[in-house]
């Protein structure tokens, strides 16, 4: 039986918060429920053709590194066993069932936290330009996908839906948030990218960059939302690494590079996307998740 895409949720008893790219947020009693839809953007546009089991994909993916990470800072994650949510949120467990979390209430930090273990991306583009790149300092000859000497931590605003979130420097950051702040939350993004790379290339998997979203609960810093799932992060297979290109992916640039072969101009309305491309999209999404957890999907 082929299961139904969730592209929207709308639950009429539990309170909308936010509709993200992803995610549609709701507040529940004191707690706030994460639904993962099966929606998928690329250059910060949503598209209007759904990735099938996306929604579960990212979940599955992100429970398994809250718990892996845990032991570096705890996490907003109070359960995602549908049974155990509010009484409120009974009539719409099998839609939630896979797809959702219920999370502690946070304030979430005004910083995407980056981190990235290879030269790629808006990093590469800038690199050829000038190797300072936002206030960094690279390495002179550098080719496209090469590993860092040491993983580099590169914090960006956060944009609205549409917009481009912007690489800041780490001065701008300390204006920010605050300088010791701002050299705990280095230092836990870093330990966080490092523990989990080592673990994914054991399986396979270079996890080339990716975001960490941080934030405050009663005054204590825990990780929230998702993490080192294909939306956030740049995910290799490491028996294809050649240094000196871009490289075969497990995450969305699948589908960026399909996107940017069409005549698109990279703003709403999205092109319509062929089923070829959404179900191979889902499947390499899939295929990170049998590798790093080790069961299939």
């Amino acid at each position: 039986m082929v299961e139904l895409s969730v592209v929207k949720t709308e639950f009429k008893d539990l309170n909308l918060i936010h509709r993200g790219k992803v995610r549609d947020l709701y507040e529940v009693e004191d707690k706030l429920l994460m639904v993962a839809t099966d929606r998928i953007s690329a250059f910060d546009v949503v598209m209007d053709d759904p990735v099938p089991n996306k929604g579960k994909v990212l979940t599955k993916l992100s429970l398994f590194w809250f718990n892996f990470l845990g032991d570096i800072l705890p996490n907003h994650l109070i359960t995602a066993e549908v049974e155990k949510y509010p009484s409120v949120c009974a009539p719409y467990l099998e839609e939630l069932r896979g797809r959702s979390m219920l999370v502690k209430k946070a304030k979430p930090l005004p910083i995407e936290c980056i981190v990235r273990g290879y030269l790629s991306g808006s990093f590469w583009k800038a690199y050829q330009k000038d190797t300072t790149v936002c206030g960094f300092p690279l390495p002179a000859g550098m080719v496209e996908s090469e590993k860092f000497p040491t993983p580099l931590f590169t914090p960006s605003t956060k944009a609205e839906i549409g917009e481009h979130d912007e690489n800041i420097s780490i001065a701008r950051m300390q204006e920010l948030v605050g300088v010791a702040e701002t050299e705990r939350i280095i230092d836990v993004s870093i330990k966080f990218y490092q523990k989990a790379a080592d673990y994914a290339l054991s399986k396979g998997i270079i996890i080339a960059d990716t975001k960490f979203e941080l934030g405050w609960h009663e005054g204590d810093l825990i990780l929230i939302d998702e993490v080192l799932t294909p939306d956030s992060s740049r995910f290799w297979p490491n028996d294809q690494y050649t240094p000196g290109k871009g490289q075969p992916s497990f995450d969305k640039q699948f589908l960026r590079d399909y996107l940017s072969s069409l005549a698109w101009n990279k703003k709403p309305p999205p092109p319509q996307l062929p089923a070829e491309i959404l179900e191979k999209t889902g499947a390499r999404s899939a295929e990170a998740v049998e590798r790093i957890i080790g069961s299939s999907f």
